[in-house]
């Protein structure tokens, strides 16, 4: 009886541990990959697969998963560092880089510390864009600088399995001897520009005055010319008179003259007395008979 019993615990003992080892089999066998990551499998230290996200089935004791590697984006810290532009000026550039591994196999076998290798290849990169670059240049088209520099990168880390998403320049910075250097050129440049401003003014305010007088010699011109048309129309209007009315015209023209120059004088202040020649006033007769004889 004992032996019996001995016997039935012995067997149901051996089914409990195989039943165990079965469990424990399976869950050794059954991977589940978040989503943000890849895992490494490596069978006998070889690369055996890459398991992506969900759930994934490997051969207990033989495959085991060397690498969990995430596939978010990273931002590697911001670096500075040091170049010298095609015009021999000391720059200080901050830079900042993003990337993501696309083939943690290649990462993983291929760099020991990817940070650190994307660091110095963007430190080697910038530092040759720069060089061929004036500091005009590097200031006015960062845009097209960026660009090149992750085209760069992106062609170094490519054996690495890694996607530039993107790189940034935060800032350039000028030691003191150059800040002091341009700060003077622009404070020349600045006055260069009030001079030229101010030339401009003057020359305008003299264009503007010899305009003015211009004009004004063009009226007073035109004015006279104006008188003087009219005056020889009058002189050709007493002319054809003369011409056709004879010395009779003419006599017109006398009285009608010594009327107005005594109009003058019998307009002015106080009392005048104003003696006249029999000849005169013979003259004024005659006038007076011509404008009725004209009328």
């Amino acid at each position: 009886m004992e032996q019996f019993l001995v016997e039935v615990v012995g067997g149901n003992l051996v089914a409990i541990l195989i039943a165990i080892f079965i469990i424990f089999s399976i869950l050794l066998g059954v991977r589940i990959v978040p989503q943000s990551e890849k895992h490494v499998v490596e069978r006998f230290g070889r690369l055996r697969s890459v398991l992506g996200p969900g759930i994934n089935f490997i051969i207990p004791f033989l495959d085991r998963v060397r690498h969990k590697v995430s596939i978010l984006e990273r931002q590697l810290p911001t670096a500075s560092q040091d170049a010298i532009t095609k015009d021999n000026v000391l720059v200080q550039v901050e830079t900042s880089v993003f990337y993501r591994i696309l083939e943690p196999e290649k990462t993983v076998y291929r760099i020991r510390d990817v940070d650190a290798a994307i660091a110095t290849t963007v430190t080697g990169i910038v530092r040759a864009q720069i060089g061929l670059m004036e500091l005009d240049e590097v200031q006015s088209n960062r845009s097209v600088l960026i660009q090149q520099i992750q085209a760069s990168v992106e062609d170094a880390v490519d054996d690495w399995g890694i996607e530039v998403t993107r790189a940034e320049i935060l800032d350039v910075n000028l030691d003191q001897a150059t800040r002091d250097a341009m700060l003077q050129q622009l404070n020349a440049e600045r006055e260069r520009r009030a001079q030229v401003t101010r030339a401009e003014g003057s020359k305008r305010s003299v264009e503007l005055n010899a305009d003015a007088e211009l004009y004004a010699a063009e009226q007073i011109a035109k004015a006279r010319r104006i008188q003087a048309d009219a005056e020889a129309y009058a002189t050709e209007v007493v002319a054809k008179a003369i011409a056709e009315n004879g010395i009779e015209a003419a006599q017109y023209q006398v009285a009608l003259k010594q009327v107005e120059a005594l109009a003058k004088v019998g307009a002015g202040e106080g009392k005048q007395t104003i003696l006249m020649p029999a000849s005169a006033m013979e003259a004024f007769g005659d006038a007076f008979k011509m404008l009725k004889g004209g009328k």
